[in-house]
C-alpha cells in the first residue's frame, strides 16, 4: 500500500493537529494528511486572549472524522523514515511519499522503574491512562503518586475516597510550576476550603531568591491530555468515608524499594528520605508522574540530530537537520539563542506554538518564500489551573537562569490571590500571578518593555494602587 501527499504530519496531539490545521489555513488546496496512532487526536479550543500575546484554551478530543475535508487522517504508527527519497513507512507497512515532513510524536512517560509496562506502576499520560487508572481505583484503598509535577499536584487533590501518599523530590509541591509561597498558598487554601475570612490579610515581602526550578516534561503513545483533563473523569477509590481526603505529603523523598505482597494485597514500598532515613508504607499501586522523554523510537536512514535531553533539535523555523523534515512539540528541542524572556518548557501552550509555526513555516518553504519566528517566542507564558486557581506564569517566574542576581516581590492574600514579581536591576523579568488578579497584560508589557521598577519600590504591589490603570 502506499500514498502520496504534500505536507505529512506525524501525531495528534496538539502539536500535531495545530500544525495541520495552520497548514490547511496556509496553503488550503495542498494535500494534506495527519498520521495518528489514536482514532482520537486533541484540537485546541475556545482560545481566548489573555494578555496581547498570551492566551488560554482548552483542549477538546474528536475523532479523525471531523479534521474536515482539507486534512486526510490515517490510524497508524510512524516505522521508518526514509529522508532522502521523502517517504515513510508504518507499522502496517503503508508507504507514504512526502515532499514535506512534520514530526509530533511527543513523549512517553519516564517511569521511576525504568520499564514501560511495569505491574505495580504507570504513568498518566493520555485518555487511555487515564482510564486504566479509573479501573484501578475502583478497588483501591491506597494509592502512591510519585512526581511533583501539573498531573501528579492534580491527582493528589482530585483523587477521592481513596487515601493519597504523594512522595516528591523536592521541599514543596509542585515545584515543576511554583515556588515554595505559592505551595504554600495552595495548600493552606485546599485545607481550609470551608474557612471564610472576610477580612483577608495581604502581605507584602521582598527578598532574595536564588532558586533555580527544573523543567517539566510532560507527553506516551496517545496525545496529551492538556489542561483540566481530571474535570471529564471521575477518580474515586474504594476507601469510603470522606469524599475528598488531603495527601499525605513526603518531601525530599524517592522510592527505595518496592515488593509484591501475596494474594494480591498489593505492592510494600520503601521510601528513603533525604537524610538517609527509610520508612515503609503499602499501597495497591503506584501513579509515577515522573515526567516524559521525547518520542523518538522509529528508525531512519539518517541520523537525526538530538539533544542531551533526547529531544530532535530544531531551529527557529522548526527545521531538524534532514531536508524538508520538521518538528514541534514535546519530541523537540529548541535549537535556537533563546530570547531574553523566553525558555522551553515541554507543555500544552509551547505543543500549540511550536505546532503552528512549523505549519506556517513548511508552508513558506513550499512556496518559495521567507516567514519570520512567531513574536510568542519572545516571551514564556502559560495559562493554566491548579488547583482551582487560574495561574499565569510570564517569563522567568521562576528566576530561571537568572542565577542569585535578582529578586523578588510577593503580594500574598490568603485564599485569594498570590502574586510574584522577579526583579533584575529594577526591571521585571518574571511573574507568577495565582487568582483573578487581572495584572496579565500589565505585566506581559512591564517586562517586553523593561520599564525601571525601582523607583516604585514596593508600592508597586501595593494592594491600595491599582498598577493596572497606573501602567496603562
Amino acid at each position: 500500500m502506499s500514498r502520496e501527499c504534500e505536507f505529512l504530519v506525524i501525531g495528534g496531539g496538539i502539536a500535531g493537529v495545530s500544525c495541520a490545521e495552520s497548514l490547511a489555513i496556509c496553503r488550503p488546496t495542498a494535500s494534506i494528511l495527519l498520521l495518528t496512532e489514536s482514532s482520537i487526536v486533541k484540537s485546541v479550543t475556545n482560545l481566548v486572549p489573555v494578555a496581547r500575546y498570551l492566551h488560554k484554551f482548552d483542549v477538546r478530543e474528536r475523532d479523525v472524522s471531523e479534521m474536515g475535508a482539507i486534512i486526510e487522517t490515517l490510524v497508524d504508527q510512524l516505522d521508518h523514515i526514509n529522508s532522502k527519497e521523502h517517504w515513510i513507512r508504518t507499522i502496517k507497512g503503508v508507504v507514504i511519499k512526502y515532499r514535506y515532513l512534520c514530526l509530533c510524536t511527543g513523549g512517553v512517560p519516564k517511569l521511576f522503574c525504568g520499564q514501560v509496562l511495569d505491574p505495580c506502576a504507570f504513568g498518566i499520560r493520555d485518555t487511555d491512562s487515564v482510564l486504566y487508572l479509573q479501573r484501578k481505583l475502583a478497588a483501591a484503598k491506597d494509592v502512591l503518586i510519585l512526581g511533583n509535577g501539573g498531573i501528579a499536584s492534580e491527582l493528589a487533590y482530585e483523587l477521592k475516597d481513596v487515601n493519597v501518599h504523594w512522595v516528591v523530590k523536592d521541599a514543596h509541591i509542585s515545584a515543576t510550576f511554583v515556588d515554595p509561597g505559592a505551595a504554600e498558598f495552595f495548600q493552606l487554601a485546599r485545607s481550609e476550603l470551608d474557612a471564610q475570612d472576610s477580612s483577608p490579610v495581604t502581605a507584602i515581602k521582598r527578598m532574595r531568591y536564588g532558586e533555580v526550578l527544573p523543567k517539566e516534561q510532560t507527553n506516551k503513545h496517545g496525545a496529551a491530555l492538556g489542561p483540566d483533563w481530571h474535570r471529564t473523569f471521575e477518580l474515586s477509590g474504594a476507601a469510603g468515608g470522606a469524599d475528598k481526603r488531603l495527601p499525605k505529603i513526603y518531601y525530599k523523598s524517592r522510592i527505595y524499594s518496592t515488593l509484591e505482597l501475596p494474594d494480591e494485597a498489593g505492592y510494600e514500598v520503601q521510601l528513603q528520605h533525604e537524610d538517609g532515613s527509610k520508612e515503609q508504607l503499602t499501597c495497591d499501586f503506584i501513579v509515577s508522574a515522573t515526567g516524559v522523554s521525547p518520542n523518538t523510537f522509529y528508525s531512519c536512514d539518517s541520523k537525526l540530530k538530538l539533544s542531551e535531553d533526547g529531544g530532535i533539535l530544531v531551529d527557529e523555523m522548526m527545521r531538524t537537520n534532514l531536508e524538508d523534515v520538521y518538528a514541534a512539540g514535546d519530541v523537540c528541542t529548541a535549537n535556537w539563542p533563546a530570547a531574553m524572556h523566553w525558555f522551553q518548557m515541554r507543555l500544552w501552550t509551547q505543543a500549540r506554538q511550536m505546532g503552528s509555526m512549523a505549519g506556517r513555516s513548511m508552508a513558506a518553504a513550499s512556496e518559495g518564500e521567507t516567514v519570520y519566528q512567531d513574536f510568542c517566542f519572545e516571551l514564556f507564558g502559560h495559562v493554566t489551573k491548579l488547583f482551582g486557581y487560574p495561574v499565569v506564569l510570564l517569563g522567568r517566574f521562576n528566576g530561571q537562569d537568572l542565577g542569585q542576581d535578582y529578586e523578588i516581590l510577593v503580594r500574598c492574600t490568603r485564599n485569594k490571590e498570590y502574586i510574584k514579581f522577579v526583579l533584575q536591576k529594577g526591571r521585571l523579568r518574571g511573574a507568577i500571578l495565582i487568582g483573578d488578579t487581572d495584572l496579565a497584560e500589565t505585566c506581559e508589557n512591564l517586562i517586553l518593555n523593561g520599564i525601571d521598577l525601582e523607583p516604585y519600590g514596593d508600592d508597586i504591589l501595593n494592594p491600595d494602587i491599582d498598577i493596572e490603570d497606573y501602567f496603562d
